[in-house]
């Protein structure tokens, strides 16, 4: 028998692309394939590039150079860049990456298993000629459904699935099977909700190369959660490019309200949180289920991006500080304890000092548990690139640094609003030396701190926990282990 070919996934950039990776590691397990860890120990690694940013274009670049370090020391012999920087870029980013073997396409991976014997033969796959997504899909959502169109992390079952598939890869079975190979042993796990993004957004270049929007069927995103159970996951996080906007190509603007009860119902989930949401498009509705739904977090990642009207209006948004202020206030009317996370942008074009004294009335009031800022810079193909009033690079940078300094210190003091909260806590990890790790629904994975123990006495990852916070380290809680959910008796 021949020896089984090997090949190792590397995933940058968000939770997204960390779906399309395992619906990869999925496609290429069924068809033979072994995964493995590490790019030296693969005969085919496998970059998941992230083209959102100019930090996550470098790093991109960077894993492939590093990769082909690894093919020079001949312990790899390929590397191909798949993921959004390969999907944006193509033959461009090929020629500018002689190193890389290969530079695939969204609409390579159905057929990922064949792409990499081809290059690993010493075959040329010729890269793709990007194109602008938006315009393969019909304009209306209603239309969009039965469309043949390449979306990743959707993870329909190829056309011919062997019928006994190894262990930890989702079964093939039904229609709309889920094909996904988990590439780690968290207990947390991410379900892809929709792809693409309809909203034009004058910074954003998403769109264009992720494409227009486009639900999963609620039957799907609910088999492969019951699949993630069983798998040992308890928590998932929804995710998509904008979760507000699910169901509206389904025929049902308000189905995620119906689909998040029936998430929380699955055997084994414990939690389930949803990211990604536009803040002009939160309804009460929404709101009232995940403030009030057991074992949906009352959790609100919102997308401000600024709070200046006319900054708002340049970035073809909408909203003002007020708003924003009075749809947390909703929030929090709901679930006092709600956490809610947001990114915004600096030093756009036009922007005054009186809409950074906007900004900054915004953040003072709004009590945010994790903050994210950026310093604008043009992105290829968006509309923004093209505006004039663009600021100096070093202004630029130190309005960064202001905002970012305010920042900082607001999310401590909203940390240090917390200390005494009882909160359920999800451990993660335990380790001799750090000692117990986990997240309170106020807490997403990576980006919004996290629980550090004062004791790891009894704490297994994946367990639940009833804890009290009892001080704090910067944006992290401490927190005193009370005792096991199941011990609570829920």
């Amino acid at each position: 028998m021949p020896e089984r070919r090997t090949v190792a996934l590397v995933t940058l950039g968000c939770a997204r692309n960390e779906v399309d990776s395992e619906e990869l590691a999925g496609r290429l397990e069924a068809d033979g394939w072994q995964l493995v860890e590490d790019a030296e120990a693969a005969d085919v690694a496998v970059v998941n590039t992230c083209g959102f940013v100019e930090a996550a274009k470098k790093d991109s670049v960077d894993a492939l150079l590093e990769a082909n370090d690894l093919k020079a020391q001949g312990r790899t012999q390929a590397v191909v860049a798949v993921g959004c920087m390969a999907e944006r870029y193509g033959k461009e980013l090929a020629e500018a990456l002689p190193e890389a073997d290969g530079v695939l396409g969204f609409d390579d991976y159905a057929d990922i298993s064949d792409r990499l014997q081809t290059i690993l033969g010493g075959g040329i796959h010729a890269s793709h000629t990007p194109r602008d997504r938006r315009k393969l899909l019909p304009i209306s959502p209603a239309e969009r459904q039965d469309s043949a169109v390449a979306l990743p992390g959707h993870a329909q079952e190829p056309a011919a699935a062997p019928a006994d598939l190894p262990d930890g890869l989702a079964p093939a079975s039904g229609p709309r099977a889920p094909l996904r190979r988990r590439l780690g042993t968290s207990p947390v796990a991410s379900v892809k909700l929709a792809s693409g993004c309809d909203r034009r957004c004058s910074f954003c270049a998403i769109p264009s190369f992720r494409g227009s929007f486009i639900s999963r069927r609620p039957s799907d995103v609910l088999q492969e959660t019951r699949w993630l159970a069983g798998q040992g996951v308890k928590e998932i996080m929804l995710v998509s490019e904008n979760n507000t906007s699910y169901g509206k190509d389904l025929g049902d603007i308000r189905l995620l309200e119906t689909l998040l009860p029936e998430l929380a119902e699955v055997d084994g989930i414990e939690r389930v949180r949803v990211s990604y949401l536009q803040p002009a498009e939160m309804r009460p509705g929404l709101i009232d289920v995940l403030t009030s739904t057991p074992k949906v977090a009352p959790y609100f990642d919102l997308s401000f991006q600024h709070s200046a009207p006319g900054v708002l209006r340049a970035m073809r948004r909408f909203g003002d500080t007020d708003r924003f202020l009075g749809l947390l206030e909703q929030i929090r009317a709901k679930a006092p304890e709600a956490g809610v996370r947001s990114n915004f942008i600096v030093g756009f074009p036009g922007e005054s000092e009186a809409d950074v004294a906007e900004l900054e009335r915004f953040l003072t009031g709004a009590r945010l548990d994790a903050i994210g800022v950026f310093g604008y810079s043009d992105e290829d193909g968006t509309e923004a690139a093209g505006y004039e009033d663009k600021l100096p690079e070093e202004e630029v940078a130190e309005r960064l640094a202001r905002v970012s300094r305010l920042a900082e210190e607001l999310v401590s003091q909203r940390a240090d609003e917390r200390v005494g909260e009882t909160v359920e806590v999800l451990v993660e990890s335990v380790d001799e030396e750090e000692g117990a790790v986990g997240r309170a629904a106020h807490q997403a994975p990576e980006t919004d701190g996290q629980i550090l123990f004062t004791s790891g006495a009894d704490l297994t990852p994946g367990r639940m926990v009833v804890a009290k916070v009892v001080g704090t380290e910067g944006v992290d809680l401490v927190a005193e282990p009370l005792h096991l959910i199941e011990e609570a008796g829920r």
